[in-house]
């Protein structure tokens, strides 16, 4: 019973629960046992909560017996370690957070609680989510749940930042995951693990209570099994926040409606920049035949030009270094999280930083604040903001002519644990198609699609209009109706 609960979608747990087929405390406990039987071999998890989660468990059942189910009542979720969550240790998978647990909860969160959600855990993830591979963590790398075909048994990376989300999600340790994603940690680990993950457009979740990475480019969102459960995750998620500056004060759209809407009429964009040197002739394959099943939907197929595109991951990679070395300037020793004691105030602040701050998480703060230093601020911070300025009217110019772009999510396949840390530049290119979206605040999802030749999952990516999650739902519940994909990652954990 308890593998055949796990592996239902968030849709269909939702619906059982709703029957009265079995409870939000019989449901939660098959997830507690899931990981803690998978989480020795998949390192996804960073803290378990198995006691509150059968608290808030039988909190929900209580709830759904007087008759006030709310929109995600006893759905077993996982929260990726970025968000704070009150009492339960909140760390970025960062050593400079020592213990801490936080007094409050982010908004996000407690939104998800507001609708009835229980919290399983919190997942692992790239160190303050500065990393495509999730190997940066300081509780260690997290393994993807997929491996190679033909015997292989090297442990694959499932991206990053939201590694230990994905995995999760894939390996039905939770039934959807909270994932934030500055220039690709959402969709690319979704590419990665067969998942869907989809990044709204800036502002419409709060950043509250999230712990920043890069401010202007940071968005919350989920990663789950299909198109429908990352609509139904992501209503929950959104809605304003008083309490950050950037949150939108619009109405949240009722995306899980969007999902089958259909793309009969759309006009669907094919960004010709995006075709790379070197590209896998099985992206550019699943590439087309992404446009085949689209116009095979109903869609027209535009070509169309977004000229910077070049300049996006140099921009990209000065912006958010920038951003990052002033939001970790914070982290002292003095008010939370771990302490080196010296003799001096400096002494200490070096001792902290040097012990708690990890080798790439150091690399992006030195990058940072050398790019906003005197002299060098103009040179290369603001011809960076610039040139930011000139993605976003790419776009803009693009949506004259299509409601929404398609183009492959990643540049290859999950790669070995360990095969590209060597080479910073070589692991930055894991965002060569996501990072646009960030730059210029635009929703962007990725949807599973296809395997490679070894067996490996490949997605498609849907990037919209600001504010239009709706048309980019749609065009992904085409894509998973055309794709098919069934794939699951086999058990050998």
């Amino acid at each position: 019973m308890a593998s055949d609960l796990t592996s239902l979608t968030l849709a269909a747990a939702r619906d059982g629960l709703a029957r009265g087929d079995f409870s939000s405390v019989e449901l939660t406990g098959a997830f507690n046992a899931a990981i803690e039987a998978a989480n020795p071999s998949l390192n996804a998890y960073v803290v378990t909560t198995p006691d509150q989660a059968l608290e808030m468990a039988a909190a929900s059942d209580a709830r759904r017996k007087a008759g006030t189910a709310g929109p995600l009542e006893g759905i077993p979720l996982g929260i990726k370690d970025l968000f704070c969550t009150k009492g339960v240790r909140t760390t970025a998978c960062s050593a400079i957070l020592g213990e801490f647990k936080p007094p409050y909860e982010s908004t996000v969160t407690s939104h998800l609680w507001r609708d009835g959600a229980v919290m399983l855990g919190k997942l692992n993830m790239d160190e303050f989510a500065m990393g495509s591979s999730n190997e940066t963590s300081a509780f260690g790398p997290v393994t993807n749940p997929w491996r190679r075909g033909g015997g292989d048994n090297a442990a694959l990376t499932p991206g990053g930042s939201s590694g230990g989300s994905a995995a999760a999600v894939a390996a039905d340790l939770c039934l959807g995951a909270t994932a934030t994603d500055t220039g690709g940690s959402i969709r690319q680990p979704a590419s990665l693990t067969a998942t869907v993950g989809i990044k709204p457009t800036y502002g419409r979740c709060s950043r509250w209570g999230i712990v920043a990475f890069a401010s202007s480019l940071d968005q919350a969102g989920p990663i789950a099994k299909t198109v429908t459960d990352s609509a139904i995750l992501l209503g929950s998620m959104c809605g304003h926040d008083p309490k950050d500056s950037t949150s939108l004060d619009i109405p949240v759209p009722d995306f899980a409606a969007a999902v089958s809407r259909g793309v009969k009429g759309l006009r669907i964009g094919v960004p010709q920049e995006y075709r790379v040197d070197n590209m896998p002739a099985e992206i550019e394959k699943l590439w087309a035949d992404g446009i085949a099943w689209l116009k095979d939907a109903g869609a027209q197929i535009v070509d169309v030009s977004l000229p910077h595109t070049k300049y996006a991951l140099p921009a990209y990679y000065i912006v958010a270094p920038a951003e990052a070395s002033s939001n970790l300037a914070r982290y002292d020793g003095m008010r939370y999280g771990a302490r080196v004691e010296a003799d001096s105030l400096t002494g200490t602040y070096e001792g902290t930083r040097a012990a708690g701050f990890g080798k790439e998480v150091q690399r992006r703060i030195l990058i940072g604040t050398y790019v906003l230093s005197a002299g060098y601020y103009d040179a290369y911070y603001l011809r960076a903001q610039k040139v930011r300025a000139r993605i976003a009217d790419d776009f803009r110019k693009a949506w004259e002519q299509c409601d929404a772009l398609l183009t492959p999510t990643a540049p290859s396949a999950a790669f070995a644990i360990g095969e590209r840390m060597a080479d910073p530049i070589q692991m930055y290119l894991n965002d060569v198609f996501t990072v646009t979206a960030n730059l210029a605040g635009l929703p962007g999802i990725s949807v599973p699609a296809a395997l490679d030749s070894q067996g490996l999952p490949l997605g498609l990516q849907v990037i919209g209009r600001a504010l239009d999650e709706e048309t980019v739902f749609a065009v992904a519940g085409a894509i998973e109706a055309q794709a098919g994909f069934t794939a699951r990652a086999a058990r050998w954990w």
